[in-house]
């Protein structure tokens, strides 16, 4: 019975990783219920606070992804604008174009609220591209967590 515990929790890693790029796949918390897996292999894997501490950077890492191109927009001089469209931007391309709607979402969010409120279309491109780093920035953050917990599940299963 181990082996179908342990094969699922390959899985759910290998898809946690994918998950990180495909934004329609929550990486993290798959890379989460990855760990979790090995304990009905041994309840002892992991100790209580090792899971407690990554439950709370997985939660942390996935609110953080949807902030990220938004604190981007902000960072490259987007406006009040700028931040509602990437926002909007966000919302609309996460429910009606994913997975590609993720990345260009945000970025045409954020120019078309900048030039909504009369920004110049150099500003406006600034913004987005703020929004677009973000987004890599997510994704990368993302990467490295999902990277980690693999670590720790490879390890605990050799």
């Amino acid at each position: 019975m181990d082996w179908i515990w342990i094969t699922l929790g390959v899985i759910l890693t290998i898809a946690g990783i994918a998950g990180c790029i495909l934004p329609f796949i929550p990486g993290p918390p798959l890379s989460y219920v990855a760990l979790l897996t090995l304990l009905a292999v041994d309840s002892a894997m992991f100790t209580t606070r090792f899971l407690v501490i990554w439950l709370l950077i997985t939660i942390a890492v996935t609110l953080l992804d949807y902030y990220v191109p938004i604190w981007g927009t902000k960072k490259f001089g987007g406006s009040k604008g700028g931040v509602w469209g990437a926002t909007i931007g966000l919302l609309v391309g996460l429910f009606f174009f994913p997975p590609l709607g993720m990345i260009i979402g945000p970025f045409a969010g954020a120019v078309i609220g900048e030039m909504a409120v009369g920004k110049d279309t150099n500003t406006a491109l600034k913004a987005g591209l703020g929004s677009f780093i973000g987004f890599v920035t997510g994704t990368v953050m993302k990467l490295a967590v999902s990277a980690a917990m693999a670590f720790y599940f490879f390890r605990a299963i050799i």
